[in-house]
């Protein structure tokens, strides 16, 4: 009777939002102590004590040219949803959402906000949402098959890892998608229109192949920060090495278990320099000064955020006319 009594409530906490952003925090901040545990804390302060002007100019320059691909990304998707955003505003939001992500916990309260804020001034917060969701999922789908490609080429020892866990991950995504489909018609209604509204979104070639430059772009910026990062901490790594270990460590990046970014990037870092032959503490401490420079160059985000919100505090509520106001009263009596 009494497991009868608590299993609804457990189910009801773990489906929480509070339960599922502590426990990306705690899984982060475990990976963090067991990679702390490893190799000391020498490298994270070796990572930090080799930040310089050179680097952080160049990471604000390569960030901002990701920032305008991934902002034209997201217009090209959110036009032909029909939640059309200027390329000038998509810059300014994009640069906002991704400081919001890098500082807050989860590293999506960006994007929620993103999404919102846009699909009202559209007057659709759904198709908004859906352009954001896209997006995003593009740029993902986009840097997995660049690290496929490279990978095959110049990180054949990893190469191995990054396709079973592929495999593994998108047999899980096809089992899912046939136990809803098979158990739920609303599921699978919903399933279907989702996938017409990818299809909307970047189904024409011309969308298509946009959307897919623009994400390379975006990679490729990452990989260079990372070098630069690679190179500042004293690490001796061919280019074409270097950015197959880059790319895993970004995708291991984007895994929803950090705080603040830190913690499965960190982790993973160690296992490719380690595996590649350069050290786990010289990876540790190229993604500590890859982390802090991707916080740094993000810091327009800030300025465009303090601006918004003192512009949304100066200006005043809008006063009801009187006059209207006044008609109204006399067609009601």
């Amino acid at each position: 009777m009494t497991t009868r009594t608590h299993a609804p409530r457990v189910r009801e906490l773990l489906a929480t939002r509070w339960f599922r952003a502590t426990a990306r925090l705690v899984a982060g901040a475990a990976v963090l102590i067991a990679v702390v545990a490893q190799v000391g804390t020498g490298p994270f302060l070796h990572g930090l004590l080799s930040i310089d002007v050179r680097a952080i100019g160049a990471a604000i320059l390569l960030t901002a040219v990701a920032t305008a691909a991934a902002a034209w990304r997201w217009r090209v998707i959110a036009v032909r949803l029909g939640a059309g955003v200027g390329w000038p505003t998509a810059y300014r939001m994009y640069y906002r959402s991704q400081f919001l992500n890098s500082v807050l916990p989860g590293g999506v309260v960006g994007d929620v906000q993103r999404a919102i804020v846009q699909g009202r001034s559209a007057g659709n917060v759904a198709q908004a949402t859906r352009a954001v969701v896209i997006e995003r999922t593009m740029g993902q789908v986009v840097q997995v098959g660049l690290a496929v490609i490279v990978l095959a080429y110049f990180g054949l020892e990893f190469e191995g890892y990054l396709l079973s866990a592929l495999g593994i991950a998108l047999a899980l995504l096809i089992a899912a998608a046939i136990v809803v489909s098979a158990t739920s018609i609303r599921l699978r209604g919903a399933m279907k229109r989702e996938l017409d509204e990818l299809a909307a979104g970047v189904g024409s070639a011309g969308a298509f192949v946009q959307v897919v430059v623009a994400s390379v772009v975006v990679v490729v910026c990452h990989i260079v920060t990372f070098g630069i990062a690679a190179d500042a901490v004293g690490a001796h790594v061919p280019p074409l090495r270097l950015a197959a270990i880059a790319l895993v460590v970004l995708i291991a990046g984007s895994i929803p278990l950090n705080i603040g970014g830190w913690g499965a990037r960190e982790g993973i870092a160690a296992w490719t320099f380690a595996v590649a032959g350069f050290g786990a503490s010289t990876g540790v401490a190229a993604s500590t000064l890859f982390g802090i420079l991707a916080i740094i160059a993000v810091a327009p985000g800030l300025i465009i955020t303090v601006a918004s919100a003192v512009r949304f505090r100066r200006t005043p509520a809008p006063i009801p006319d009187l006059a209207l106001a006044g008609t109204h009263r006399k067609g009601r009596s």
